[in-house]
């Protein structure tokens, strides 16, 4: 299927953020290095101003490694199945080349990061407000597990709508619903366990109060994300 295209220097932030199918569909024919320049930037500042708002919890320092983590995650994922993806779509019934899946995926990473860097302000009144951490103190778990939830909640938010607009997208290209929905579960599966995954292996995002700041972990590779997730919630719940 055919988009219209659009002009070359149309950019638009907001365009993206209103999912203009049609101008998706033309950033996604071709290779243009300044599209691809303005998606990679917006995922770092978008995702870099979240994390750095979350790690601040933890320490400074904490918040300059997690400002730098989040939006690598971001990328790895899209860089990382961006090949997969591209065999999976022509299975599924849309027949897409692989700049063409990797381009539609880095879109949808723009746009969540988009979102994730309008939800800073928000995050960083929560931690400015939260309890500081203190040698030992009595509700360092708790806080903890409260803002590793938040970060969840706010990164499966970003992500959902993220994902409604590269539907949309996927529907303008394929011409067909069921395929769309098709390509987008199988590329979701795959960003999922992906991205999870190296989100466990390059925590901490917050930081552990008893443990010290660090970029990586010395057991990054023990254990999984979904592992931390359910501990968490059951922390709260109890």
């Amino acid at each position: 299927m055919k988009t219209a295209m659009v002009p070359p220097h149309n950019y638009s932030v907001g365009a993206l953020l209103r999912g203009e199918v049609a101008t998706l569909g033309a950033w996604t024919a071709e290779w243009q290095t300044a599209r691809v320049v303005r998606d990679v930037t917006v995922i770092c500042c978008g995702a870099g101003l979240f994390g750095a708002a979350v790690g601040w919890w933890r320490a400074p320092q904490q918040a300059l490694f997690a400002g730098v983590k989040l939006p690598l995650i971001l990328l790895l994922t899209a860089g990382g199945n961006a090949l997969l993806n591209a065999m999976l779509a022509p299975l599924l019934g849309l027949h897409l080349r692989f700049q063409q899946s990797f381009l539609a995926l880095l879109t949808s990473f723009a746009l969540a990061a988009t979102i994730l860097g309008a939800f800073s302000s928000l995050v960083a009144f929560i931690i400015w407000n939260a309890p500081p951490l203190t040698a030992g103190g009595p509700h360092n778990a708790t806080i903890h597990a409260m803002i590793l939830l938040l970060l969840v909640a706010a990164i499966a938010f970003a992500g959902v709508a993220a994902n409604l607009r590269l539907l949309q997208l996927l529907h303008g290209l394929a011409g067909d619903g069921a395929a769309a929905w098709r390509v987008l579960l199988a590329w979701l599966a795959g960003n999922l366990f992906l991205g999870s995954q190296l989100s466990w292996i390059l925590r901490p995002f917050i930081g552990s109060p008893g443990l010290p700041v660090e970029f990586l972990r010395s057991d990054a590779f023990n254990g999984n994300f979904y592992e931390a997730v359910f501990r968490s919630s059951v922390h709260l719940l109890n």
